[in-house]
């Protein structure tokens, strides 16, 4: 096969980092937003007072949710850049057993010792430094989590117990119910 040839199949785990962002944005803008709106209509406020607080709980919720997964991002970019850094002046002073580093990392995974001993050479060859990122550090661009999907993921989320409000009848008695007591 050349080495141009594309890779066919379809792997889901590239996505796994807007997933999370989407499952726990969408999850928590729905309950969120919901358990904010029924507090204020429980006081019988105006629908349009329930919207206002809705809309005010959806913005401060995307807001809250972009933040969190920026902290979080920028906390694990950091680490992983401080790792980096290591590994870099490790390749830089003692290369030799960064070397025998990698090719036990290839032996514990199942080859032989001298094919762990060509691949490890291969590899540090071409690019020491992303060989040890992805097979020593387990670091990936594909987890990397994304503050703006987690924002609109609980926007989304927090969009639908507004609509329901939106449409919703209002809340009180019925005139019915009102004249019975």
């Amino acid at each position: 096969m050349s080495r141009t040839a594309k890779h066919l199949e379809r792997h889901y785990s590239d996505r796994i980092g807007w997933l999370r962002a989407a499952v726990l944005g969408a999850n928590d803008g729905i309950v969120s937003t919901a358990s904010l709106v029924v507090g204020v209509a429980a006081a019988n406020t105006p629908r349009s007072g329930i919207l206002i607080a809705g809309v005010s709980g959806l913005v401060a919720g995307a807001m809250s949710m972009a933040a969190g997964e920026y902290v979080s991002v920028s906390s694990q970019a950091d680490t992983e850049r401080a790792d980096l850094e290591r590994e870099r002046q490790e390749l830089a002073t003692d290369r030799d057993s960064e070397h025998e580093e990698l090719m036990n990392i290839y032996v514990n995974r199942g080859l032989t010792p001298s094919l762990a001993q060509q691949v490890a050479t291969q590899l540090m060859t071409h690019d020491a430094l992303s060989a040890h990122a992805r097979d020593e550090l387990g670091l990936s661009d594909i987890h990397q989590a994304r503050p703006v999907q987690a924002a609109i993921a609980s926007s989304s989320g927090a969009a639908l117990p507004l609509i329901l409000s939106t449409f919703s009848p209002p809340l009180g008695l019925s005139r019915r119910s009102r004249s019975v007591l």
